[in-house]
């Protein structure tokens, strides 16, 4: 049995880094998070999630679904329901995610401040 090689992120062809830029794209990280309050319908995931596209929302759906980290529930009624649903493993990687959210959120101020700073020293030299 041929081993396989240890995993390398900065390889461009490392699988490990092919999911971490899937799970690290802001689409992915909106849906997750959405998903991982409730379950939701297709609709309601994109009138939660402004400005996301349904072409991109549901491309983004079935790479998370593909991934396990999204289930994709149908309900056989009269119209067929489908609803969305966090797996285990997506919200093993959403409460990884959690800690950079909190950053985000808490440390938006200084980000915006940083920018307003460059912007400022940026003209002064043109």
């Amino acid at each position: 049995m041929a081993s396989r090689p240890a995993p390398d992120v900065f390889a461009a062809a490392c699988p490990t880094r092919q999911l971490l830029d899937r799970v690290a794209d802001k689409w992915s990280v909106l849906i997750l998070t959405t998903l991982g309050a409730e379950e939701m319908r297709f609709n309601a995931l994109r009138r939660r999630i402004e400005g996301i596209s349904q072409k991109m929302l549901s491309q983004t759906l079935r790479t998370l679904e593909r991934d396990g980290l999204v289930e994709r529930r149908v309900v056989a009624s009269i119209p067929v329901r489908v609803s969305y649903v966090i797996t285990p493993l997506g919200a093993e990687l959403l409460s990884a995610l959690q800690a950079m959210i909190d950053w985000a959120e808490q440390r938006m101020g200084a980000v915006a401040a940083a920018q307003t700073a460059f912007d400022q020293r940026l003209a002064a030299v043109s």
